[in-house]
């Protein structure tokens, strides 16, 4: 009784971390802002064959390589195939990067991750019955229509979104502090599992990997640039994993991706942070 209302207080908190966060991404934003920084085609084009080629052909590796069990290979493959995280301007702005691209680039890479996923995730994942139809419907639903409705209210309604912004964002944070705790709860056996697992390497090879992948790709930008494409390869899709593990039935694989974000969010929250401070430093020497 108790773990199918935990089941359920999770679920309804999964929802709700996505549908808020999207919609405060939507009115924190216009078109134009999300528009003009994808003038450079050169390193679109180079971002997106980093973060839906070279990224989940890596996971796929790993996956290959290291001895997972299948919750923890799904879990890895999932994190690796969604991008376009709504985190990414946060660490743009702490690593004193180009804020401008990583918005634009952060709806770019959603909004393709949301019509991707649904094609590619079911050759990655053979093993496992993957509804490519169900999890479009859940991205489209959940991700896209209520990104399209702030846009909207930010567009018709410029002061209710500037009032609405601030408490969707605190919703979108209490959601995902609600769906953790349920998690930790009702998975706490598999979450200390996981702990010395080959999916907490996984995750630290994948992030190091997409990371280096991102800087190299965006080869003769300049340094604000660089920081953002590195960033925004290195940084997946939280909500988009999470939607479409919830989706596969399988509460140890929806664990394991919880376990493979949160790792990979204090790595880029620290490396951020660090590259930030470094960025402070030069420009009290050369000042």
């Amino acid at each position: 009784m108790l773990n199918e209302i935990l089941t359920t207080i999770a679920s309804i908190a999964l929802n709700l971390f996505v549908i808020t966060s999207m919609l405060a991404m939507g009115m924190s934003l216009t078109v134009k802002q999300i528009m003009d920084p994808l003038r450079n085609v050169r390193l679109v084009v180079l971002v997106l064959v980093g973060n839906f080629v070279l990224i989940p052909a890596l996971a796929w590796g790993l996956t290959a390589v290291l001895p997972m069990g299948q919750a923890q290979t799904t879990a890895l493959i999932l994190v690796g195939a969604c991008a376009g995280a709504p985190f990414l301007p946060k660490l743009a702005q702490m690593a004193k990067g180009n804020l401008a691209l990583s918005v634009g680039l952060m709806v770019m890479l959603m909004v393709v991750t949301i019509f991707y996923a649904p094609l590619v995730l079911p050759l990655l994942l053979p093993g496992v019955q993957v509804d490519a139809l169900a999890i479009a419907q859940s991205l489209i639903v959940l991700m896209l229509l209520p990104l399209a409705i702030g846009l909207l209210v930010k567009w018709r309604y410029t002061e209710t979104a500037v009032s609405w912004q601030p408490h969707l964002s605190q919703a979108s944070t209490y959601s995902l502090l609600l769906l953790i705790a349920a998690g930790l709860l009702l998975q706490w056996r598999n979450i200390l599992g996981a702990i010395g697992s080959w999916l907490i390497l996984g995750t630290i090879l994948l992030v190091v990997g997409a990371l280096v992948i991102g800087y190299f790709l965006s080869f003769g930008s300049d340094a604000a640039d660089r920081k953002v494409a590195a960033l925004g390869t290195g940084q997946r899709n939280l909500s988009a994993a999470l939607l479409v593990g919830s989706s596969l039935g399988d509460a140890e694989t929806l664990v394991m991706t919880l376990v493979a974000s949160l790792i990979l969010v204090v790595i880029l929250l620290v490396l951020s942070g660090e590259l930030g401070k470094r960025e402070t430093a030069v420009s009290k020497t050369s000042g």
